[in-house]
């Protein structure tokens, strides 16, 4: 996987996708205000982070159609939803991999407003290691906000390891899902040329 990163795997510039697209934005962003009125400050800034690196594309564009594909914003929608259900152990694991794919669109937007360029194994490897730091910062942060703001913590050092141990096993398995997407697209992208040679 040595090629670079085109991004256009990422960004779509469809009608459809863009109305999903905004959708779970807005979903992000309604959760994020829940999460503030209920205390919790840090899934607040998570959530407020989200929602602005997936307006990024359409920022620098100025198209509103010019978005990210639906199904990684899903992704990040999902933890909230989860965690709303009453099922916080699964949100922390699909909570890693929301982080993942935030990286990655982080990614997406660097590619976008400067001249960084990576390619999809450091791609990859980045959006596992922005996996683990943020998990750290948002441990950090909610610690902090339990000092001062008398929010929730975790209650044993087990919990915290536990979090931890969630959120780096989904980090790997975004990881193995990534590899799987970026050597489909390269066959796909080798393939694509080698018939315009032949046409040609």
């Amino acid at each position: 996987m040595s090629q670079r990163l085109p991004e256009e795997w990422f960004i779509e510039d469809e009608r459809t996708n863009a109305a999903i697209a905004w959708l779970f934005v807005a979903v992000i962003a309604v959760a994020g205000v829940g999460n503030f009125l209920a205390g919790e400050l840090v899934t607040a800034v998570g959530a407020g982070v989200a929602v602005a690196v997936a307006a990024v594309p359409a920022w620098v564009e100025r198209s509103w159609q010019r978005t990210t594909p639906w199904p990684l914003l899903a992704l990040t929608v999902l933890p909230f939803a989860l965690n709303a259900v009453g099922l916080p152990f699964l949100a922390e694991f699909v909570g890693g991999i929301a982080v993942a794919t935030l990286a990655l669109l982080v990614v997406v937007c660097l590619q976008l407003t400067t001249t960084v360029r990576m390619t999809p194994g450091f791609a990859v490897w980045f959006a596992v290691i922005a996996t683990l730091g943020i998990a750290g910062i948002w441990a950090f942060g909610s610690w902090v906000s339990a000092q001062y703001l008398g929010t929730a913590f975790f209650e044993t050092n087990t919990e915290l390891m536990l979090f931890f141990l969630t959120t780096f096993v989904a980090g790997l398995v975004a990881a193995g899902v990534f590899v799987w997407y970026f050597r489909r697209r390269l066959r796909e992208n080798a393939r694509t040329r080698s018939t315009t040679r032949s046409v040609a």
